[in-house]
């Protein structure tokens, strides 16, 4: 019996962490840790779809946990660990995978999208991805599943497996519901607005990074596209530009559309992106310092993930215990 309901959600490790993976989630997750037991993953597994430099890919990992914990993820209240520690998501996958119909898959936008941006690689994990996803869900008995609204398709995908599963074994899965937060869930690239502001972008002035130091953010804020007038007004259909840095700063200040509206009555886009820039460094700044400790005490982080990982273990055992008597394995 669950004393209080589970949240499931993870990062892949195939870019440094951005202004806008803190703000449309990591962000939202330290709100919601002290209302739901949670889990937050590295789901570096997921990352091996593309072909990585692996000295890159094991920094990433590091600096992504460190980051977590330095934006406030509190380790000991949460289950904080690294996907591939945890065997059971391997196994529940390959699981699930027999539950999965091919009409489903396909119909998948990632991997219509990786088809056009990675033809030369179109190996069987992108097609396969979401299933690992599912699995990533159900391996926890997960209720919310906090996302963006262009990864509600996984959630939805996860739903029908379970579904399926259970109208032919009995109520082994619990049915996870998508959490799609209202507010700053969306960070556009600064070089293009009509753009998520991605880890994994080739063009890296578009994106702010947690690790970047004060002048590189103030450097690219003073690139950021605006528009060819001179107002500071909320409109994205009409002006993007303006819209996204209002948005940003929205978050890293605290304050209202209007409220920042009125700041800059009679002031360019010069003084605007300059505070913009100055609110995103003190927002970030104890979150890189708290990350550059960390990564210097390796005892700590190692004890972190090696937690972390048992304890995701113990309680994914018990589902995939489930799961695997209900099919018919005989236990070893």
């Amino acid at each position: 019996m669950k004393d209080r309901k589970r949240i499931f959600s993870g990062i892949k490790p195939t870019g440094d962490l951005t202004l806008g993976s803190y703000i449309g989630a990591i962000k939202n997750w330290v709100d919601l840790q002290n209302d739901f037991m949670c889990l937050y993953c590295i789901v570096d597994m997921h990352s091996i779809t593309i072909r990585n430099d692996p000295e890159v890919l094991h920094r990433r990992i590091r600096e992504q946990l460190a980051q977590y914990i330095a934006a406030g993820l509190d380790y000991k209240k949460n289950i904080v660990y690294i996907q591939s520690h945890v065997h059971q998501h391997a196994e529940l996958s390959w699981i699930l995978g027999c539950y999965s119909m091919m009409g489903e898959l396909n119909r998948m936008t990632q991997f219509k999208d990786m088809q056009k941006k990675h033809p030369q690689n179109l190996n069987a994990g992108i097609y396969t991805y979401p299933v690992l996803m599912a699995a990533d869900i159900l391996l926890f008995d997960t209720d919310v599943v906090p996302v963006g609204e262009d990864q509600k398709q996984h959630v939805e995908l996860a739903r029908n497996i379970a579904q399926r599963f259970n109208g032919i074994y009995g109520n082994i899965f619990t049915m996870p519901e998508p959490f799609i937060p209202k507010v700053g869930a969306r960070v556009r690239s600064l070089t293009d607005p009509t753009s998520k502001m991605s880890k994994s972008d080739d063009d890296t002035q578009g994106s702010i990074f947690i690790m970047d130091s004060p002048d590189v953010i103030v450097k690219k804020f003073k690139r950021a596209k605006t528009d060819s007038d001179s107002l500071i007004k909320f409109d994205p259909e009409n002006k993007p530009g303006v819209s996204n840095l209002m948005d940003i700063y929205s978050a890293a200040a605290g304050k209202s559309y209007d409220e920042i509206e009125s700041e800059f009555v009679g002031k360019g886009y010069g003084d605007f992106k300059t505070r913009v820039a100055e609110a995103v460094i003190e927002k970030l700044r104890p979150i890189r310092e708290k990350s550059l400790e960390l990564l210097k005490d390796e005892e700590t982080l190692v004890s972190i993930y090696r937690d972390g990982a048992e304890r995701a273990s113990e309680m994914a055992e018990k589902t995939l215990v489930k799961v695997t008597d209900a099919i018919g394995f005989l236990r070893k």
